[in-house]
């Protein structure tokens, strides 16, 4: 293998890693994407992309710029900087599956070299720089600090969002020492408009839970907010319509059938975890946010079976159109989306379900094939609910077509009341 240096070496090339790699190299930077993945190191040196955010075309360029991705360990060696962007899930217990980042650690220890920096993004609770990331990297011989710098900078990747990216999205990074933190700031500085600095690891690490409890907490609170809202017979949507006119103190957030998505289901749970385990009492705000954002799928099955009623037809015999199974607008990525919960419990009750998606051409649930519809506006679907607020699903065109929709985001607010349908019922 070539000993030239390489500027930055990223570990995992997903929906983190990825993007990470392309604006550091759309800057000029010498870029290596390291993966255990096999097929996703092929497809990428073949030019393919696997995520939404970066396309065939960007890939290509990437390679141009003489970005390579690699299995091989050795690359390691190479690198001035190292960035560590692994999965961290959640594990049975409720706090993060660090499995990956030790993974990742272990084996940048078998080859980091001196005034080598060595960067965390992965989401994880307060202290897994220090507590676990340090102590692995140090079995090289060599100290964080004094040797090689070692910092944590969260990720803040927002999937599909088409104006915030890597390069002017603010980057937070904190290093063990005031002199990572420089070299930290120095590096993301090449190719972010803005680095804001912590007064250590710990603290942007807890800056990424911070930002994420603040939306799963208000998620929460507009979820309980419409469950009731509808019980008593008020439009919460045009609740938050007139609350959002008031210039300060108040930010719009809208219901939903659930959180999806890699951080706003699980990242609060790190915090949640770390506080019980290190203090030993419930972060009691993340405990109940979670309760009720869990409880929405069941909710929106409740809805449904209410709105079929009102047309004499049981569950067991009613067909059923999903529209969107992502976990959010116009991308493909399902993880944690709140739509196979829903279509679980639909099947459990004996509905037959059937599903539309443009950007998911398969769908399984508990192992079960659900049948995909290639045309939203033609069904014979006793009930539609729209799940996800894909461009593609026109609210005049969903009116005209649906015996019944149950809109369980809002999308037909956009319509005034007298123009929306009586059949179309949101959330």
């Amino acid at each position: 293998m070539s000993s030239t240096p390489i500027d930055v070496v990223v570990v995992g090339m997903g929906y983190v890693g990825l993007p990470l790699a392309a604006e550091a190299s759309r800057s000029g930077l010498t870029v290596a994407g390291f993966d255990v993945g096999r097929s996703v190191v092929d497809g990428l040196n073949s030019g393919r992309s696997h995520i939404d955010d970066i396309t065939d075309t960007e890939v290509s360029r990437m390679l141009a710029d003489g970005f390579t991705a690699t299995t091989d360990p050795a690359v390691h060696s190479r690198a001035n900087t190292i960035v560590i962007c692994v999965p961290t899930p959640l594990s049975p217990d409720g706090g993060p599956d660090l499995t990956a980042v030790e993974s990742a650690a272990r084996t940048v220890a078998q080859h980091v070299r001196p005034q080598t920096l060595v960067v965390l993004e992965s989401t994880t609770y307060p202290g897994t720089t220090e507590e676990l990331v340090r102590p692995i990297l140090e079995t090289s011989g060599l100290t964080a600090g004094v040797d090689f710098g070692l910092a944590f900078s969260p990720e803040r990747v927002d999937p599909g969002n088409p104006v915030f990216g890597i390069a002017n999205t603010p980057k937070v990074v904190g290093g063990v020492t005031p002199g990572c933190g420089d070299a930290a700031a120095a590096f993301y500085g090449k190719f972010v408009d803005t680095v804001v600095r912590t007064r250590g690891t710990r603290e942007a690490e807890m800056a990424k839970l911070l930002e994420n409890t603040y939306r799963h907490v208000n998620i929460a609170l507009v979820n309980e907010m419409a469950v009731f809202c509808h019980e008593l017979d008020i439009d919460l949507w045009d609740v938050i319509s007139a609350a959002s006119t008031k210039p300060f103190g108040f930010q719009p957030f809208t219901p939903g059938p659930g959180v999806g998505g890699h951080c706003i289901p699980i990242d609060p749970n790190y915090l949640s975890h770390r506080v019980k385990g290190a203090l030993g009492y419930p972060f009691r705000f993340v405990e109940l946010a979670e309760e009720i954002n869990k409880r929405m799928p069941d909710y929106v099955v409740h809805r449904a079976v209410e709105l079929l009623n009102t047309q004499g037809l049981a569950l067991s015999r009613s067909r059923i159109l999903l529209l969107g199974v992502t976990y959010k607008a116009d991308i493909a990525d399902q993880r944690e989306t709140p739509a196979e919960p829903i279509a679980s419990k639909l099947l459990t009750g004996g509905a037959s379900v059937i599903y539309h998606d443009p950007y998911v051409p398969h769908w399984k649930v508990s192992g079960r094939d659900v049948e995909r519809v290639a045309e939203w506006r033609d069904t014979d679907a006793d009930l539609v609910i729209l799940l996800t607020g894909h461009a593609e699903y026109r609210v005049p065109e969903l009116s005209a077509t649906a015996r019944m929709l149950l809109d369980t985001r809002g999308t037909s607010r956009t319509v005034d009341d007298s123009g929306r349908s009586a059949n179309v019922h949101l959330l």
